[in-house]
């Protein structure tokens, strides 16, 4: 029972949130160009699906792909980190560095330098993404218990052996909790590289749509981009929480 009631509750939440709002605005007599309600929202996402939904499709290409990078990239590093002392230390000033540099800052000269927008746009996200997957990684590799690692290599395992055997297995909740966090990430920066791109003229994603919306003034229509932007990061959120259960019961099992 108490399952079921913290699985309606957000449903709840958002109807009564979403109400509230639509009779705020109906009883404060609210303009649609500074604050549209719900209803006046969904008006203008049925007007213009057949725009909105590819942007929404282009920029979940972005995030996807921005995703694949970063995981490919992060745990890559987060083993040479694991494996070397020295490169750990090379490498980790660096990868703060860089995950605390605005996106928005570089982004025009990732856009300048990479010819390709889809890739420049891809690189832009995947700076955002990345970090929570080296990080957590590079934890669950350090905490792996070393008296199992020395049990390893007592029975004549090699180093390669200890690390997909039992290291990798052992940083596999880490991983994941990276990935969860990185894929609400990826979305984030797919959405800040489109909005510096389209600011440049490159019309990709839902990013530019909002762009155009707000020129035009058609402000119910630029909400419900965010909107779809809001769905989606709850899906891809979601999807990865359920791909972590799946995977560490099968783990456990």
């Amino acid at each position: 029972m108490n399952k079921w009631l913290e699985r309606l509750a957000p449903i709840a939440f958002g109807v009564i949130a979403l109400s509230a709002w639509q009779a705020a605005v109906i009883i404060m007599k609210v303009p649609f160009y500074v604050l549209p309600g719900p209803i006046e929202i969904a008006q203008a996402y049925r007007d213009g699906y057949a725009v909105l939904n590819p942007a929404l499709l282009s920029t979940l290409t972005v995030t996807f792909a921005a995703l694949l990078l970063a995981t490919t990239v992060g745990v890559a590093l987060a083993v040479a980190m694991a494996a070397s002392q020295l490169f750990r230390a090379a490498v980790q000033p660096w990868a703060v560095m860089l995950q605390v540099t605005p996106i928005v800052a570089i982004a025009p000269l990732i856009l300048l330098w990479v010819p390709q927008p889809f890739i420049a746009l891809v690189v832009c996200a995947s700076i955002i993404a990345f970090f929570p997957i080296l990080s957590n990684t590079a934890a669950g590799l350090a905490a792996t218990p070393q008296d199992l690692q020395d049990l390893f290599r007592l029975n004549g395992a090699t180093r390669w052996q200890v690390l997909r055997l039992l290291s990798l297995p052992s940083a596999l909740p880490n991983f994941l909790t990276g990935l969860r966090i990185s894929g609400t990430l990826a979305l984030v920066g797919a959405v800040v590289a489109e909005f510096v791109a389209g600011s440049g003229g490159f019309a990709s994603g839902l990013a530019y749509r909002i762009i155009e919306a707000s020129y035009r003034l058609e402000i119910p229509r630029m909400f419900a981009a965010l909107f779809l932007l809001g769905v989606s990061g709850i899906v891809i959120y979601a999807a990865l929480g359920l791909l972590e259960r799946l995977l560490l019961r099968k783990r456990d099992a």
